[in-house]
């Protein structure tokens, strides 16, 4: 048997997203710049993926911007939205747990443009203290930028709270949401929890690599990067990709379909898979980072974080692959990067599960099976994997 349970590093697409994608690429494969009938049609699968996602976020096409995925999304959100806005200020905040694709464009600015960049601490459930956002907001604050879902705990902020609060301290403060681990899961409406800017990758929602979007309320700027033929009106210019796109609006399409249905199979595996790899502990020497039984629900519905005591995440990782079993040990957009998370870090982690903590992760398209298969291994690997502890 095969368990897939890494859905939070990238998903298997839908099978209707890989006909699509194929058909438009080898027969539908006009350059919608051109004004014949070929552009007219690639031109026309934009359209509709852009409706799609906007009537998903209760919003309009023009507010949506292709990009090629979440870490570019991030990028312009932070550097253009900063760089557009500089002269009311130059200071930034965010949270001590976001994302490489946030934290990197923030440090970038620090480092060359003479922004400040404010970190906020979570607690241990991987939430931000209200009291202490309104206390780092200032005057000169041009954006504060948080994830909705942290992609390695499952931990979600609540960003209609955050919103208000930053609204209400200046309005003009742009507010952008990492929504790269939410969006599809999850409902959001930015227009009521006051969110100038969303970004989303295709691949964690059973869409296409290589493609992804970002929300822009009316009235946003942005200083755009990447320059030439003007496509999208100026904002990201290049020949729009649009079998990516295509694949992109049919995801979101399915993902919503029947949302609260698939939301509710998804809230389920993650109590069932609570209790399955709880069950594993003994004289707790298992720990489930930032989510407890009663809370579960006010958590993301795909992500479970478990500390493993006296088993390197790598080893347990490697030793389940040659099982069949696929879980990931931090996030897959740094795993060729060795050290220590400092998101098990921001929840309170203790030391010795630092680097001995898997995440497992499912989709619309997990079984329970799976799960099942994948706790059976772990209860195997367990005591002879322990045995080779380091002392």
């Amino acid at each position: 048997m095969e368990a897939y349970l890494d859905h939070a590093a990238t998903t298997r697409a839908f099978d209707e997203v890989g006909e699509l994608v194929s058909h438009i690429m080898c027969t539908d494969f006009g350059n919608p710049s051109s004004l014949h009938m070929k552009g007219v049609e690639a031109e026309r699968y934009i359209r509709e993926s852009a409706d799609i996602i906007a009537d998903t976020l209760k919003t309009g096409r023009k507010n949506i911007v292709f990009t090629s995925g979440g870490t570019e999304s991030n990028n312009m959100a932070i550097i253009g939205g900063c760089m557009a806005n500089r002269r009311r200020g130059r200071h930034i905040i965010t949270t001590c747990f976001e994302h490489a694709s946030v934290q990197q464009p923030c440090l970038y600015l620090e480092q060359n443009f003479d922004y400040e960049v404010t970190f906020l601490p979570v607690d241990e459930m991987g939430h931000v203290d209200l009291e202490e956002l309104r206390g780092a907001l200032r005057e000169d604050t041009v954006l504060v930028s948080v994830m909705m879902v942290n992609n390695e705990v499952g931990a979600v902020l609540d960003v209609e709270a955050i919103g208000n609060t930053i609204k209400q301290f200046n309005k003009d403060i742009l507010f952008h949401v990492d929504a790269v681990q939410a969006y599809g899961k999850m409902r959001l409406y930015p227009k009521r929890a006051k969110i100038d800017l969303i970004s989303v990758s295709g691949h964690k929602i059973h869409g296409p690599k290589g493609v992804g979007f970002l929300y822009m309320a009316d009235g946003v700027r942005i200083h755009p990067y990447i320059h030439g033929g003007g496509q999208q009106q100026g904002r990201r210019s290049g020949t729009d990709n649009v079998p990516g796109i295509a694949g992109l609006g049919l995801a979101a399409k399915m993902m919503y379909a029947d949302h609260e249905k698939t939301s509710e199979w998804m809230y389920s595996l993650k109590e069932y898979a609570w209790k399955l790899f709880h069950a594993l502990g003994d004289e707790g020497r298992i720990a489930i980072h930032a989510c407890d039984p009663e809370h579960i629900r006010e958590t993301a519905p795909h992500i479970l974080s478990i500390g493993i005591e006296g088993i390197r995440s790598e080893v347990l990782l490697h030793a389940l692959e040659e099982r069949g079993v696929y879980v990931s040990s931090g996030s897959a957009c740094s795993s060729n990067h060795p050290g220590i998370s400092s998101t098990l870090k921001a929840v309170g982690v203790k030391d010795h599960l630092l680097d001995s903590t898997i995440r497992i992760s499912w989709s619309v398209l997990t079984a329970k099976e799976e799960l099942d298969y994948a706790a059976a291994q772990i209860r195997e690997l367990l005591p002879v994997l322990r045995r080779y502890q380091r002392k």
